[in-house]
């Protein structure tokens, strides 16, 4: 925030625009995006009742965020603090609270709220970091921090905070992670395909419920062998093992996807 009082308001109306270019594919010239893009509107509209705040005229800061809100269906109160290079994307339905927190190049989508739990004063909405991206319809809430590089995926509710690039996808918002790769061109798709999509993940994000339902089925096949082991040996040893039929899950391919796994 502070380097954004070295510059001048034309510098910064200039970085608002021209982020604009890096995020979105449909904009095609300066004219184009001053004229018909509602969220570089806002902004624009914030950065002046923002600055009507600080000076403590409340009320005409409140009255030029509402006409801003009117005219392009997002709500910035002029207390919240932006950084640089901030882009709202689409932008219709998105609210941003008192004390909510931008950093430098985030970028947010249409039906985002950055809300509060609480109707006590003081630090009530969310911080984000530098490079957050939150997708559409996400709901971000509570005094927490999503720290930097993070995604928020489309329609998920985040009430903890969130760790340096993590994915967060979900009601409520559960952390996934993209597999590590040693190919740094792999890498360096991967991060393309992340930074530019309207609901904060790409097709390579995987999903964390069925991670975690793969993972409990392997390990039951893993501890069904390891009984069948146990059972060998106490035979083997002149033991004697109660015989019984395990109960088939009807319809379930599950051994089938695991064997042809083991093949591919």
């Amino acid at each position: 925030m502070s380097e954004m009082r070295k510059l001048s308001v034309w510098q910064r109306f200039k970085e608002d625009i021209y982020c604009v270019f890096e995020r979105d594919p449909a904009a095609r010239n300066v004219f184009e995006i001053v004229t018909t893009y509602p969220g570089v509107h806002a902004l624009t509209a914030h950065r002046i009742s923002h600055w009507f705040w600080q000076k403590n005229w409340k009320w005409f800061a409140r009255f030029l965020s509402t006409i801003a809100r009117w005219l392009t269906g997002i709500e910035i109160h002029p207390g919240a603090k932006i950084g640089r290079r901030f882009f709202i994307d689409h932008g219709m339905g998105v609210v941003i609270g008192e004390t909510a927190e931008i950093g430098d190049d985030c970028t947010l989508y249409h039906g985002v709220t950055l809300g509060g739990t609480s109707w006590k004063g003081g630090k009530r909405h969310p911080t984000l970091e530098n490079d957050v991206v939150v997708g559409a319809g996400a709901k971000v809430l509570g005094p927490i921090t999503v720290h930097a590089g993070a995604r928020v995926g489309s329609n998920a509710v985040v009430v903890k905070d969130v760790e340096e690039k993590a994915t967060v996808v979900g009601i409520p918002g559960r952390v996934v992670r993209a597999q590590k790769s040693q190919d740094e061109k792999a890498k360096e798709k991967l991060a393309q395909s992340v930074g530019f999509d309207a609901y904060g993940t790409s097709n390579q994000t995987p999903d964390p419920v069925a991670s975690a339902i793969h993972g409990l089925i392997e390990h039951i096949h893993i501890t069904d062998k390891r009984v069948e082991q146990l059972c060998q040996t106490i035979r083997q040893l002149g033991g004697q093992v109660p015989e019984g039929e395990m109960p088939e899950l009807d319809g379930c391919e599950l051994d089938k996807e695991r064997d042809q796994t083991k093949v591919d």
